[in-house]
């Protein structure tokens, strides 16, 4: 049986050794002063007491025990689900989550120690989070999680060992180191004043600085005013330079203004002007169409005649002429001449009684008749 378990144990072995479970690169530091310390072990076994003893002897410690079979069956599960269970915790909880972990059992026979090579417990302590010392057995024991685990100790008392380093001998160097620490700064305060003393001598009075300070004032104020007059010169003569380009700019402006101002007049006016001009053509169009719908021309177009004497008078009324009158007619392609014979004409008789109607009356009514009223 011994043989198949070793055959057994070195196929797991190299199983787990070919994923990488033991590659030293995935093992965690342990830390150097841990607050709590988490065990896994049997709570009634010799281990417990071993690393509590040893604990108290090195440096007290707060110690949580995860009690589980540490061999038969259910063991290695058990031991698996302490692994789980301590990384599991966390400030949630009221048992604090420990710094370092350790998995411990006494010595046995292969049997005895099989739950320690269970690829459960390989895995856990792989998987943890928690830096793990594994010590099961003696010194010549060796299970699977040795090496798998960050750091292994031949025994549960040399776990305890690994796990913290002596209280007396940390105060002890702690004390050195504050001694040395003292005598060090000692030292160095002693130089320091050495040398502050002897950089003191080297210095000189207050008066001797005062009046180094004051000379070198007086040395800047002058040097100051005579600064202050060149500038001010310079700055005149910009100014003056400034000024002189300024009023050419400003009358180049202001001729530039006029010019723009003259040409917009010229442009308005000549807007106007071309408006004015374009506004009499059209009342002088306008007006000649006007006049030439009354000239007398177009009224001849219409079957119209003017009538004029000889002497040029124009003749509107038939009364105006009389029997034997030569007048001119004017139509619209020439003039004709005509005597006055017949129809509207009076004799001058007749108009000298339409002048005259009372001298007509008077000699009507001498021959006898009735008068005309005319």
């Amino acid at each position: 049986g011994v043989g198949a378990l070793m055959a057994l144990l070195e196929e797991r072995r190299k199983k787990l050794a070919a994923e990488g479970l033991f590659a030293k690169d995935r093992k965690q530091a342990l830390p150097y002063l841990p607050q709590v310390i988490g065990v896994v072990t049997s709570p009634t076994g010799a281990v417990i007491r071993d690393i509590l003893h040893r604990l108290r002897d090195r440096f007290p410690s707060r110690l949580l025990l995860w009690p589980v079979l540490v061999q038969g069956e259910g063991a290695a599960e058990q031991i698996a689900a302490a692994i789980r269970g301590f990384n599991a915790l966390d400030e949630l909880f009221v048992r604090p989550r420990p710094d370092l972990l350790i998995v411990a059992r006494g010595g046995g026979s292969i049997e005895d120690l099989w739950a320690f090579n269970e690829e459960i417990v390989a895995r856990a302590v792989a998987n943890s989070n928690i830096p793990i010392i594994s010590a099961i057995g003696h010194e010549t024991d060796t299970t699977l999680i040795d090496f798998v685990s960050d750091q292994r100790a031949p025994t549960p008392t040399a776990a305890a060992e690994m796990a913290v380093p002596v209280r007396s001998e940390l105060v002890s160097d702690l004390l050195d180191l504050s001694r040395r620490l003292n005598l060090g700064n000692q030292r160095i305060m002693s130089q320091k004043n050495r040398d502050l003393s002897g950089l003191a001598r080297g210095l000189r009075g207050p008066r001797e600085l005062l009046a180094l300070a004051l000379q070198r004032l007086d040395e800047n104020t002058e040097r100051l005013k005579r600064a202050l007059l060149a500038f001010g010169g310079e700055k005149r003569a910009e100014l003056m330079v400034i000024g002189g380009r300024l009023r050419l700019a400003l009358v180049t402006h202001q001729v530039d203004s006029s010019q723009r101002t003259l040409a917009e007049f010229d442009r308005r006016l000549s807007r106007i002007m071309e408006d004015r001009i374009k506004a009499n053509k059209l009342q002088l169009t306008g007006q000649s169409k006007l006049l030439e719908s009354l000239s007398f021309e177009r009224v001849l177009d219409r079957g119209f005649a003017i009538v004029k004497k000889p002497s040029g008078i124009l003749v509107v009324n038939a009364a105006d002429t009389e029997q034997g009158d030569v007048l001119a007619i004017s139509f619209r392609d020439g003039d004709v001449g005509v005597t006055v014979n017949t129809g509207n004409a009076v004799t001058k008789k007749e108009k000298q009684t339409k002048q005259n109607p009372s001298s007509g009356y008077r000699n009507s009514t001498k021959k006898g008749g009735q008068g005309s009223l005319f």
